[in-house]
């Protein structure tokens, strides 16, 4: 079982940065894949970025590629997302997922564990 805490959000204006951070329990967070996905109203979930147990691999949606940097650090049981050049259409509700195996998952159905959410609004 793994608890993941979001935190991290806020408003901006548009070409700033943000950092998220999700701190998960429990003594096994290095044999999760992790993930950022994320959701604006009315859409389905989307899958921001994706990193290995041990960060040897990541993965971007196209549309946050050269902007945003996924890391991880197992010794303190954490995932961040770092986010530069946030535009509006980067505006949603940021949620971090983990899952066990070696694949770097996708799809938000293929993912066993969430946290509750937090809130990126980027303003014009």
């Amino acid at each position: 079982q793994v608890q993941l805490v979001e935190s991290g959000g806020g408003l901006v204006q548009a070409g700033a940065s943000l950092r998220l951070s999700c701190a998960a329990s429990g003594r096994t967070f290095s044999s999760y894949v992790m993930s950022w996905f994320r959701q604006a109203p009315g859409k389905e979930r989307e899958l921001v970025a994706t990193i290995s147990k041990a960060a040897g691999s990541t993965r971007y949606a196209d549309s946050v590629k050269g902007r945003f940097t996924i890391s991880r650090d197992n010794a303190k049981n954490s995932v961040y997302l770092q986010m530069d050049s946030l535009n509006p259409e980067d505006t949603a509700v940021y949620y971090c997922a983990a899952r066990s195996g070696s694949v770097l998952y996708t799809r938000a159905h293929e993912y066993e564990y969430w946290g509750q959410g937090t809130q990126v609004t980027v303003s014009s």
